[in-house]
């Protein structure tokens, strides 16, 4: 199939690069093709593109070194089938995408095979409906939500990959870390979990949730702990009540029949936790758990997200009932488990 004549799209009060469409970046001056199909490396546009194992979706606002980071992680990853989704939610003329490290980066990634699509996506209404537009761009069996301010290892997504495919729950996750705390050891914070045999679900209730567990993800308590529990590499299940949103991985189809972000709609634009109630509804339903090593490291940017009066938890019960959200096997009753100490 020849190329299609490219064209600059026309501005709009949505976007001013793509009008709501793909941007296919590449290392001709970034413009918008007719048929809106990505590249993928340097192969000719295809009418159908192939699909890769994992959609990486990134949620961006005006953080171009964060985005330019967390880029170069996915560039160094030893996992290679993926393919990339931004949503820029820069406000003003200059989105984090168009400098000119982040379009280096982007170019190099397309080079080495990904398929890279970026989206002007505005205007701004919230997280929740920020991570539902990149679910609703991504057709692949797992995605993988990265924020814009954390670095990886190398062998992160390999390593997510595998346990999210041998356990067959809803999502695996790596708590961001603190680097700036490597000196501040907390031993009363670092009570762990382990899952000893399969990933099951965990009946959470509103009532129930054990809150406890999100402190062994504070700091730089998963450094502390994989010095000791995970010295060679390899993976250490744990339980969560969750894991954050900055790095983890979801299976597509289980986190879409709990909803996904769709309910959006029913918070204001400034909300936190939209991430943590979909992963309680995960864990009821089918699972989840937190790895170490994490080789995820937080670059310590100012949060985006200043005003948290509004949480999305608070949807929680009302979401269980909507969605049908209930485990399809027998599962103990939930109870703290005896801990792993952090002494």
């Amino acid at each position: 199939m020849a190329l299609q004549p490219l064209r600059r799209p026309a501005e709009s009060g949505v976007s001013r690069w793509c009008r709501g469409s793909v941007c296919p970046l590449s290392a001709r001056e970034p413009l918008i093709a007719e048929d809106a199909t990505s590249f993928r490396g340097c192969d000719t546009w295809k009418g159908e593109p192939s699909v890769a194992l994992v959609d990486v979706l990134i949620p961006t606002c005006d953080r171009k070194t964060g985005l330019a980071v967390v880029l170069t992680s996915l560039l160094g990853q030893t996992f290679k089938d993926f393919d990339v989704i931004i949503s820029d939610q820069t406000e003003g003329e200059a989105a984090s995408f168009e400098s000119l490290e982040t379009q280096t980066l982007i170019r190099a990634l397309e080079w080495h095979g990904h398929r890279v699509t970026v989206h002007r996506h505005l205007p701004r209404r919230g997280m929740a409906e920020q991570r539902q537009f990149l679910l609703e761009q991504s057709r692949a069996s797992y995605v993988h939500y990265l924020d814009d301010d954390v670095l990886l290892d190398p062998p992160v997504m390999e390593r997510m990959l595998a346990v999210l495919r041998v356990e067959g729950c809803g999502f695996v996750g790596c708590a961001a870390t603190g680097l700036e705390y490597l000196g501040d050891v907390r031993p009363h914070q670092q009570h762990i979990e382990l899952w000893e045999g399969p990933v099951r679900p965990e009946l959470f209730e509103p009532d129930t949730v054990p809150w406890e567990r999100h402190m062994i993800n504070n700091a730089a308590n998963p450094l502390h702990l994989e010095q000791r529990l995970a010295p060679n590499g390899r993976a250490v299940r744990y339980k969560v009540a969750w894991v954050g949103g900055a790095n983890v991985l979801y299976d597509r189809a289980k986190l879409l029949s709990v909803g996904g972000f769709s309910w959006w709609r029913r918070l204001p634009c400034e909300h936190a936790g939209e991430e943590v109630v979909v992963q309680f509804l995960l864990i009821r339903k089918y699972g989840g758990c937190g790895i170490l090593p994490s080789g995820t490291y937080h670059l310590g940017l100012r949060t985006q997200v200043e005003d948290r009066r509004r949480n999305a938890t608070e949807l929680f019960g009302e979401l269980i009932r909507e969605f049908n959200v209930h485990p399809g096997e027998p599962v103990e009753p939930l109870a703290t488990a005896p801990a792993l100490a952090g002494r």
